[in-house]
């Protein structure tokens, strides 16, 4: 046996990986993942190379990773293998933590983390917002602060329900966000979008969250940090679906605060008479506080 390998060239630290993958792919039947029966079938789950082609990946590469030869797959390569084998989040979640485990070096290095709290003049900013919607996100998506008014349209979503709330990982792995937000894709290319530009500074926390939701969100994610790096605009109208306002449009305008900061501003304004109405109705006021920007 030579340095971390058994005799047969086997990784001990990617077995719990690979046992994981295996362990899921003889679960998932060919009909489930729209595939023929087939004939002969050892097992009623698929074969490798059946799961090999669906995540667009070599039968000989995905052996390695079931058998633990390989334990340092990309974040693409399995978050297409946790697409093809129709993996629910939590699931995805537990297969990054696996990743995680099997590679403790990097965990114990030195990672910058984004800002993840407002100045004081940042806060009392907010408050003379109110009772305007808007929000304080860093570059990461990380959720910093927030008018009472914006928590009133979002904490019914689900946004806000996390410890450390991010529109990130909201928007790709919480089903939730695509009833919300009518324009999904147009949300998602947005955010990505504005992350690509953080992507040339090589920051490594950066890196990690891209990893993760690489593995959490599969495609939906992958596909548009793959594309071409498309300019993103810091304003414009974004529609919403609330459960108890209703259908809302909002103007947006994202405000970006000094550099060190590494966060911006987002103030969301109504973008007809309809939509201020609702805001107004769910604060609990009479009508006209607020006013709509026009269409």
């Amino acid at each position: 046996m030579t340095g971390n390998r058994d005799a047969q060239g086997r990784d001990p630290r990617g077995n719990e990986l690979g046992a994981f993958l295996r362990a899921r792919r003889e679960a998932l039947t060919p009909e489930q993942a729209g595939l023929p029966p087939g004939t002969r079938r050892r097992t009623p789950g698929l074969r490798r190379t059946e799961l090999a082609l669906l995540a667009g990946i070599s039968v000989e590469y995905l052996a390695r990773l079931e058998q633990g030869r390989d334990r340092n797959p990309s974040p693409q390569v399995l978050g297409a293998l946790c697409d093809a084998l129709q993996l629910p989040h939590d699931d995805r979640a537990h297969l990054r933590r696996l990743l995680k485990a099997a590679d403790s070096a990097f965990l114990c290095s030195t990672v910058p983390q984004p800002a993840r709290e407002a100045r004081p003049t940042v806060r009392r900013l907010l408050d003379r917002l109110e009772p305007t919607p808007a929000v304080v996100l860093n570059w990461f998506g990380d959720v910093v602060a927030y008018t009472r008014a914006y928590e009133r349209v979002m904490r019914p979503l689900g946004l806000l329900d996390a410890e450390q709330p991010s529109m990130l990982r909201y928007l790709f792995t919480d089903p939730r966000a695509r009833r919300a937000f009518p324009d999904w894709d147009e949300v998602a290319d947005r955010l990505v979008a504005a992350l690509h530009f953080d992507l040339t500074k090589e920051d490594p926390a950066l890196a990690d969250l891209v990893a993760e939701l690489s593995i959490t969100a599969g495609a939906a994610f992958t596909d548009r940090i793959a594309a071409p790096i498309r300019i993103t605009t810091g304003s414009g109208v974004e529609r919403l679906a609330h459960p108890t306002a209703g259908a809302l449009r909002f103007s947006f305008e994202a405000l970006t605060l000094p550099e060190s900061d590494g966060q911006y501003l987002l103030v969301q304004l109504p973008a007809d008479e309809a939509t201020a109405t609702a805001l107004d109705r769910l604060e609990g006021r009479g009508p006209g506080v607020l006013r709509a920007v026009g269409d």
